[in-house]
C-alpha cells in the first residue's frame, strides 16, 4: 500500500477529496501537519546524528528502511484511528489506540485484553508526552540556541519558562489551535531545513561516489563498522523508528480529528508521514553529515553535530538551524500535548477539568527538560516511546483483516466515484 497508494494520499492531502460536512474537526492536510510535526523534530537532527555517530554510514541506509516500512504500519493504525473515534455532542473527538485497542478487540470478543492494552497504551502515552514529546525537545532546542546565543548560557529555566508560554497559548486552544499553527509552521521549517541540506550536498557533490560507499558498505560489511550489521542495523531502526514513530501508535491520535466518513482515507494520508519524515528529512540529514565528513567526528554528539556539518559550508547557518530546531521542537511539543492530552483523557475523564490539568502538567516538564543533563531525558524518551509500540503493534496485528477488507470496500467506492470530490472552480 506503501507504493501503490502514494499517488492517492498526495491527492487527499491536496483536499481533493475534502469534504466540508464530514464529521470531524480538521482537514486531511491539517492532520497531517499535525501529525508530521509531531514527528519531524529533533529525531531528524539530533537522532540521526547519533545514529550515524554510532553505526557509521550505513545507518542511513537501515534508516530509509525502516521509514519505507513504517509507512504501512500508519496506513494501519491511523484507519484504526478513525474508524474508532468518538465524537462528543461539543466536537470534541476521542480516538486512537486507546479506543481501536479496547472497542475493536472487544468486538472480536477479546473485551479483557482490549481493556488491559489500551490502558498500558495511555499511561505509557502520558509518560511518552512528558519524555520524548516535550522534555527531549526543550533540551535540546535550549542546548543548540545557547551554542549559537552565548547570552541563554545558564539560563535553561528561564528559556523553560519562555517556551512554557509559547506553548501554553497554542494548546490552550486544543486541537484547531494546534493544527492551525502546525499547518503553517511545518511546511515552511521543512521547506528551509531541505533546502540549506541540499545545498550542502551540491557543495559537496564531489564527495558523492565515496559518500554512497559508506553508506551501501557500512550497512553490508560486519567488518566495516562499529558493532557488526546488527548493531548498525538496530541502531539505524532505532532512530528511525524514534523519529516517524510508525508502529507506536501516536499520530492515529491526531488523525482521528480528520473530517471524513471513510476511515482508510485517513491511513492513505498518514502513510506520507514516515516518508517525509524518515525518507525524506533523516535522509538528508544523514547525507548532510556524510558528505560533509562529520559522521567521523568523534566526542560530539546530537544537535551540535548537525549544526556543525552546517557550518562546513555556510558559517552563519548555525543560528539559522537554531532557530529552526527551535520551531521544530516548539511544532513537535504542540502535537505531542494532544496526544498526552488524549490518553490523560481516557484514564481520567473527558472533562475540560481534567484537561486543563494535563496542559499545566506538560508545561511544569517543558521547564523540567531545559533544566537537565540529556542523558536521562533521551533514555527516558526512549523507553516510553518504545513501550507504547508494544501494546500497540498486538492490536494491529489483530485488526489487520479488518483493515483490509475496509480498504478493498474503499477502493471500490474510488473506482466507482463514489467519493466525495472538489468540483474545480468554474
Amino acid at each position: 500500500i506503501n507504493i501503490r497508494g502514494f499517488r492517492h494520499s498526495l491527492q487527499l492531502a491536496r483536499g481533493t477529496y475534502d469534504d466540508p460536512e464530514a464529521p470531524g474537526q480538521v482537514t486531511h492536510f491539517q492532520a497531517l501537519a499535525t501529525a508530521v510535526s509531531g514527528t519531524v523534530g529533533l529525531g531528524n537532527i539530533a537522532g540521526v546524528a547519533v545514529a550515524v555517530s554510532l553505526g557509521g554510514a550505513g545507518a542511513t541506509f537501515w534508516m530509509i528502511v525502516c521509514g519505507f516500512l513504517g509507512m504501512s504500519s500508519k496506513f494501519v493504525e491511523c484507519t484504526l484511528g478513525v474508524k474508532y473515534r468518538d465524537i462528543l455532542p461539543d466536537g470534541r473527538v476521542f480516538g486512537g489506540p486507546m479506543n481501536y485497542l479496547r472497542y475493536g478487540l472487544e468486538k472480536r470478543n477479546m473485551k479483557g485484553l482490549g481493556k488491559v492494552l489500551a490502558g498500558l497504551f495511555a499511561v505509557l502515552c502520558v509518560g511518552a508526552s512528558f519524555g520524548g514529546g516535550n522534555m527531549f525537545q526543550a533540551n535540546q532546542s535550549f542546548e543548540q540556541l545557547a551554542g549559537q546565543f552565548t547570552v541563554l548560557q545558564g539560563n535553561g529555566f528561564w528559556f523553560g519558562v519562555v517556551t512554557a508560554i509559547l506553548v501554553g497559548v497554542v494548546i490552550i486552544g486544543g486541537i484547531k489551535s494546534i493544527a492551525n499553527v502546525t499547518g503553517k509552521i511545518v511546511p515552511l521549517m521543512a521547506s528551509i531545513y531541505v533546502i540549506a541540506a541540499l545545498a550542502v550536498i551540491i557543495m559537496n557533490i564531489q564527495n558523492v561516489g565515496s559518500a554512497f560507499a559508506a553508506i551501501v558498505d557500512g550497512a553490508f560489511s560486519p567488518s566495516a563498522i562499529k558493532g557488526g550489521i546488527i548493531g548498525v542495523l538496530v541502531v539505524g531502526f532505532q532512530r528511525a523508528a524514534f523519529s516517524n514513530e510508525a508502529g507506536v501508535g501516536s499520530a492515529a491520535i491526531a488523525h482521528s480529528a480528520v473530517k471524513t466518513n471513510y476511515p482508510p482515507s485517513e491511513g492513505f494520508v498518514a502513510l506520507l508521514e514516515p516518508f517525509i519524515d524518515t525518507v525524506v528529512v533523516c535522509t538528508l540529514t544523514a547525507l548532510v553529515l556524510i558528505f560533509t565528513g562529520m559522521h567521523e567526528v568523534e566526542g560530539m554528539a546530537g544537535a551540535q553535530l548537525t549544526s556543525d556539518a552546517f557550518r562546513s559550508v555556510f558559517s552563519w547557518f548555525p543560528y539559522v538551524l537554531g532557530i529552526a530546531v527551535f520551531l521544530f521542537a516548539f511544532s513537535t511539543m504542540i502535537s505531542w500535548s494532544y496526544y498526552g492530552m488524549r490518553a490523560w483523557s481516557y484514564l481520567f475523564g473527558k472533562s475540560k477539568r481534567a484537561e486543563m490539568v494535563y496542559k499545566m502538567l506538560f508545561l511544569v516538564f517543558v521547564v523540567i527538560g531545559a533544566s537537565v543533563s540529556l542523558g536521562a531525558v533521551l533514555d527516558f524518551s526512549d523507553m516510553m516511546i518504545l513501550a507504547m509500540s508494544f501494546p500497540n503493534i498486538i492490536g494491529l496485528y489483530i485488526m489487520s483483516g479488518e483493515v483490509r477488507d475496509d480498504l478493498n470496500d474503499y477502493l471500490k467506492r474510488l473506482k466507482s466515484n463514489q467519493l466525495f470530490k472538489k468540483q474545480p472552480a468554474k
